[in-house]
């Protein structure tokens, strides 16, 4: 494997980390469906301790609009609910003998283009980073260049399939983007 396989192997990595950041970051955008990710945020007192909530209870969907949370201990269904309602997600949890419920109030039509803008906006900062990482590769490919590790044909070649692995990665941006749109905007 010479210098520029390296880099295109690194540079792939790096979108793909890239693009599995971006899963994660609009896993957090609520849609007008219950997600467990929603909650994935949420720190619950434990003993002194911010803890993250499913490391104290068990987090499931109970339907589309329902997240149902089983605590391991029963002492703990106030803090959960306290940590959930000081969230700033926008739900409220419903405390109950042995669990909380959490219902996913449905979206406004303004609310759902809010989270569109969200998206967006993640989505360009995304692939800014995706740029940034062709950046990296094609100054790593150019001191390779010009100091007479890699031939200039070679060269150039490696900077063209740079080239087409950020075209993909930023193809697959939109992709991710364009699918939480539909989500958001499904009523």
């Amino acid at each position: 494997m010479g210098i520029s396989d390296d880099v295109l192997s690194d540079l792939r990595s790096r979108i793909a980390k890239t693009l599995d950041d971006l899963r994660s970051a609009l896993a957090k955008v609520r849609t007008g469906r219950a997600n467990p990710q929603l909650l994935d945020s949420v720190r619950v007192e434990y003993y002194g301790t911010l803890t993250p909530l499913n490391q104290v209870a068990n987090v499931t969907v109970a339907d589309p609009r329902l997240i149902v949370i089983k605590p391991w201990e029963k002492s703990m269904i106030a803090p959960i609910e306290k940590a959930i309602n000081a969230a700033g997600l926008g739900i409220n949890a419903l405390p109950d003998a042995e669990l909380v419920r959490v219902p996913i109030p449905a979206l406004t039509e303004e609310r759902r283009k809010e989270f569109v803008k969200i998206v967006k906006q993640r989505g360009e900062e995304h692939k800014i980073a995706i740029r940034n990482e062709r950046r990296d590769a094609k100054e790593l490919i150019e001191e390779a260049i010009k100091g007479g590790e890699l031939a200039e044909d070679e060269g150039k070649k490696a900077l063209e399939r740079v080239q087409q692995e950020v075209d993909l990665g930023v193809k697959k941006v939109d992709e991710v983007i364009a699918g939480k749109e539909k989500d958001l905007m499904q009523v």
